[in-house]
């Protein structure tokens, strides 16, 4: 009688866990929201960029959704969270890692690239032309000397 009571518990036991499944590209918002760690704000990311294109497997559902690292991924999967029926694994943390540092290295370039480009249009506006030689001698002439800016205990950096 044991035997056959524990045996119930443990197919009931396995069937749940099988319903509790939630696959992140056919799931609605309500079974996103069920997911311990994901709440309205990130499940309506999810749904977003599901539109898109399904998610092919957890370093592209990882690369897409903002806010989602490796160490939520790996929560969500414990919670039942499954990308294509699979769970989250070291594989998906490395492809998902390569992809990140892919795509910060080329945002750095970018950035240089535009820092790069102000500094050269901030030098040349900044740079005051060349006044005509009479008209520097009459300003110097009538022109009060300047006096000394203010000391100040403020560091602008």
């Amino acid at each position: 009688m044991l035997k056959k009571l524990l045996t119930l518990l443990v197919a009931t036991l396995l069937a749940t866990a099988t319903w509790a499944a939630v696959d992140v590209n056919t799931a609605t918002e309500a079974e996103l929201d069920g997911i311990k760690g994901i709440g309205p704000g990130l499940s309506g990311r999810i749904l977003q960029e599901r539109q898109s294109a399904p998610f092919k497997d957890w370093a592209d559902f990882i690369g897409r959704v903002g806010g989602v690292g490796n160490k939520s991924a790996v929560n969500f999967s414990k919670e039942g969270l499954t990308v294509n029926g699979k769970k989250y694994s070291a594989a998906a943390a490395a492809k998902a890692e390569a992809k990140s540092g892919k795509k910060h290295s080329s945002s750095q370039a970018a950035d240089r690239k535009a820092r790069g480009s102000a500094d050269k249009e901030a030098a040349t506006a900044t740079t005051p032309a060349t006044p005509p030689a009479t008209a520097t001698a009459t300003a110097t002439a009538t022109a009060a000397p300047a006096a000394p800016a203010p000391a100040t205990g403020a560091s602008k950096n």
